[in-house]
């Protein structure tokens, strides 16, 4: 435990029932949710946590008139007030919940609920269409609930309504719930990136102790703006959970059409964002000083104000307000995960004055296994393993890389109904993660690749691709790579690396390059000076379309035909 990096107070707690009651009478009248009902709109709703308290009590008492105690339910939707009171209700009852993700189909929405065996679906509106056909499929013990602020029908509101009254007539129901914080609670699907998913399931001690053990490193602030999707463990566990544990709003995001606007208009003070979302804002902030004309002399005061820092001047609010001004200019600290980031981001937005804290995590682990700390950014790792977490590497290389293990209360129970899987996940009592990395000797995370990702070559070289793409990644007018073992149809010995690019056709067109192959050619060629033979590219390919991607927007590699000439 680094108890000289902490900036806050650690307050651990037994389940999330109790993390409520201390949220809605520790943080009674500030804000834990706003949003609008209709992003057109001027007018901002906002909720309370001593509201967020009688509001989930009050569900969650009308979720146990109607049976949902210890069944498994669904909830399909994108982030709304509806979908956290639910995902709340659902686990103060002791039920246990299966959130999916709102953009898939309905053959792949009632595959996944009958796997997971659900009793009971919560649905947006927008998707009723698809819990109906679920429901003319899978033998639920109710009719689908509409995540819906209406109070007519069967609707969320309504239910909610009747809970007040049953709550108020009545609390022993609720109140008289006793929640066992190591039993199966959240079961977590995902389309992943390398195929199908399988069910991960968790417990409550291990979604909250992932946030417990962290955020009192983070120099976090008192709002911010919400953006992720909240089917996934990072959406949930640390947009709904974390920011519920530290007192802080959360805005929820209209959708991504909206952002920029909410930006500026809300102010956050800290984010927690995907790569993307940082790789897009710094490739607008680039594009627009040049533009402007501006590039070269934001890039002279860059080294002038990284210079000072080394004698204790620190300018960079007073020199880049205006880059700042992106964000809505109140933002100290992003935390990001998901995917790696450059070493050129990160290093960008440090010399902005943006403290960006790269972490790392995997939905069986919660999701979060480390992260960067406040008073230790390492840029280009992904910090230290939270506290509670052991993390070691398996059979590591002359270079101290090899697959990362863990081992601690926030690893899953196992996979759902797949006994065989779940028994090949661990050696040791330790968790296989499917990750490559080192950890250096300060007890500092570094990541190397995706194990699946891995290209072993006939020589018996190992590739990591990730390393390749990250030399490339900040080459302008480049959106998205992905490095790959090229199949030829000729046999083995005619296969090569590829470099396969999605282009920003906007900067082309601007640019006023038409041969984009050429324009790349001098960037490849500079990477495979550098690089032993083994892991040069051999072939680039120019992508017409977007790389196919999940939710979160990481590229889903498996879907990607490899084959060549």
């Amino acid at each position: 435990m680094h108890t000289d990096h902490a900036i806050h107070p650690r307050r651990c707690f037994t389940d999330v029932r109790h993390l409520l009651d201390f949220a809605s009478t520790t943080y009674a009248d500030r804000t834990a949710f706003s949003f609008r009902t209709d992003p057109q709109r001027a007018d901002i709703t906002r909720i309370s946590f001593a509201q967020l308290g009688r509001d989930v009590r009050a569900l969650a008492t009308e979720l146990l008139r109607l049976g949902c105690q210890g069944k498994h339910c669904a909830l399909i939707g994108k982030t709304s007030y509806e979908w956290i009171l639910t995902y709340y209700a659902t686990l103060c009852i002791g039920a246990v919940l299966v959130p999916l993700d709102h953009d898939w189909s309905a053959e792949e929405l009632c595959d996944t609920a009958t796997k997971a065996n659900v009793a009971f679906v919560f649905a947006e509106e927008d998707v009723a269409d698809r819990a109906a056909y679920i429901a003319a499929r899978v033998p639920l013990d109710a009719s689908p609930i509409h995540l819906s602020a209406e109070e007519q029908g069967n609707t969320l509101a309504a239910h909610l309504a009747a809970g007040r009254a049953a709550y108020d007539a009545d609390p022993t129901l609720y109140d008289g719930v006793t929640i066992d914080p190591l039993k199966l609670a959240l079961l977590v699907f995902t389309s992943g990136t390398t195929g199908k998913g399988k069910g991960v399931m968790l417990h409550q001690r291990a979604i909250l102790s992932d946030m417990y053990h962290a955020v009192h490193y983070l120099d976090y602030g008192q709002c911010t703006v919400g953006v992720l999707p909240p089917h996934h463990t990072y959406g949930s566990t640390v947009m709904f959970l974390g920011h519920v544990m530290i007192g802080s709003e959360v805005y929820l995001s209209s959708s991504l059409r909206f952002i920029t606007k909410e930006l500026a208009e809300q102010r956050p003070e800290h984010l927690v964002l995907v790569p993307l979302y940082l790789e897009t804002f710094y490739r607008k902030i680039i594009a627009s000083l040049k533009e402007k004309g501006k590039y070269r002399l934001v890039m002279a005061l860059i080294r002038v104000s990284n210079g000072l820092r080394r004698v204790g001047i620190d300018l960079r609010a007073k020199l880049f307000g205006a880059i700042h001004a992106v964000f809505g200019g109140r933002v100290k600290t992003v935390i990001s995960g998901g995917a790696p980031l450059s070493r050129e981001i990160l290093s960008f937005f440090d010399s902005i004055g943006i403290c960006v804290l790269n972490g790392y995590g995997i939905t069986e682990c919660a999701p979060l296994i480390s992260v960067n700390r406040s008073r230790h950014n390492v840029l280009g790792s992904v910090g230290h393993p939270i506290d509670g977490v052991e993390v070691t590497i398996d059979e590591p290389n002359e270079q101290g890389e090899g697959e990362i293990l863990v081992k601690g209360e926030n690893v899953m129970l196992g996979y759902y109904g797949d006994a065989s899987a779940t028994a090949e996940a661990f050696t040791g009592g330790y968790f296989r993660t499917g990750d490559y990395g080192k950890i250096d000797k300060h007890g500092v995370l570094y990541i190397t690749g995706r194990k699946k990702n891995l290209i072993i070559l006939s020589n018996g070289k190992n590739v990591y691709p990730e390393e390749i793409e990250n030399e490339l990644a900040a080459t302008p007018g480049l959106l998205d790579i992905v490095v790959y073992e090229g199949h030829s149809r000729r046999g083995v010995l005619y296969n090569t690396i590829v470099a396969e690019i999605y282009p920003d056709r906007d900067f082309f067109k601007q640019q006023g390059i038409t041969d984009i192959d050429a324009y790349m050619k001098p960037f490849v060629d500079d990477f495979n000076r550098r690089a032993v033979p083994y892991k040069k590219i051999g072939l680039v390919r120019i992508r017409a379309e977007e790389f196919p991607k999940n939710t979160l927007r990481k590229i889903q590699r498996f879907k990607i035909d490899t084959t060549i000439d």
